[in-house]
């Protein structure tokens, strides 16, 4: 018999404040080093919409909302380490400072177009569809 294999699912969120994208300097592998839009995999029973939530809360220390289904990425090479899906939501951020947690070594937001060169897995492909919806 075939061995089963499946996509791991993943969640990315986009914050745009005054025309600009938030991005976060990765601190683990991959990407070491590379910006990166914030999200994470879903864990296994939780719902996606909980998901986005929940890694906002973890890497960011802030709440949000969802504005609406952004888009999904499925690109089999999008992450070097194995096959990953990722379900991208528009957000709204709350109130609140920023506080990283231990995967990202700063924040920064970045003019659509003023993106840094560094970026990691597929999120300048989504960062570039973003300005073609605007």
């Amino acid at each position: 018999m075939k061995e089963f294999k499946s996509p791991l699912l993943a969640v990315d969120g986009i914050i745009i404040e005054k025309g600009k994208v938030l991005m976060l300097k990765q601190a683990h592998p991959p990407f070491v080093g590379y910006w990166v839009l914030p999200g994470g995999h879903v864990e296994y029973g939780e719902k996606i919409e909980e998901a986005i939530k929940r890694e906002i809360k973890e890497e960011l220390g802030i709440k949000v909302g969802i504005k609406k289904l952004f888009g999904v990425y499925s690109d089999p090479k999008r992450d070097p380490r194995y096959h990953t899906a990722s379900v991208v939501f528009l957000l709204k951020k709350g109130r609140g400072a920023i506080h990283l947690n231990y995967e990202s070594r700063e924040f920064r937001y970045f003019s659509l177009n003023k993106l840094p060169r560094k970026i990691g897995f597929d999120h300048r492909k989504i960062i570039n569809d973003l300005k073609k919806r605007n």
